[in-house]
């Protein structure tokens, strides 16, 4: 759990400690020292003064850590998220429930050992978070959001053919309201 605000890590890291092993960071640069290959997953809140949470992600997936990366901010996203390597992008504040499911379901995809499904549901995560943010117009004029929502389509059909169970998966996805806790 990364936060620059001890309370908001502290708060962020009781709701998980219960189902998970947790480690706090109380800014970019403590989450970088305390980061290693035993790290499942990583709670990154993204404006903190010391480094910022996309400079904590880029050098997380630059040493070649493979872990699930949530983004837990206040910060509003806008279409620059499309091009960031991360699993999953939650807005404070966050409901226990909403944390938990996020966590369970982005580890399970990670365990699945299918990158498919890892990146059906990075992209669709980020989809909706930004038609939850932005108007469509906004929505209409990027062309990159265009790519990812046809890739998460394709994704999405190739999925649908060989996991039986897919529509279960992404109807759990979207029950635990992603992004508007």
């Amino acid at each position: 759990m990364v936060d620059d605000e001890a309370e908001v890590a502290d708060m962020l890291a009781l709701k998980i400690r219960e189902e998970y092993e947790t480690i706090v960071a109380y800014g970019g640069a403590d989450a970088l020292d305390a980061m290693d290959e035993t790290v499942d997953a990583v709670l990154l809140d993204r404006r903190m003064p010391d480094v910022h949470g996309d400079d904590v992600l880029a050098t997380i997936r630059e040493r070649g850590y493979d872990c699930v990366v949530v983004m837990t901010t206040a910060v509003d996203p806008d279409l620059n998220i499309l091009e960031m390597d991360f699993d999953d992008y939650l807005s404070k504040p966050i409901e226990t429930e909403t944390l938990l499911t996020t966590l369970d379901q982005q580890l399970d995809s990670r365990r699945s050992g299918d990158p498919k499904l890892e990146a059906f549901f990075s992209v669709v995560s980020k989809l909706e978070v930004l038609e939850e943010e932005l108007t469509p117009a906004e929505l209409a004029e990027s062309d990159e959001y265009e790519d990812r929502k046809r890739e998460a389509e394709a994704l999405g059909r190739e999925l649908q053919e060989s996991h039986p169970d897919f529509e279960e998966i992404v109807d759990t996805f979207r029950d635990i309201g992603r992004g508007s806790s």
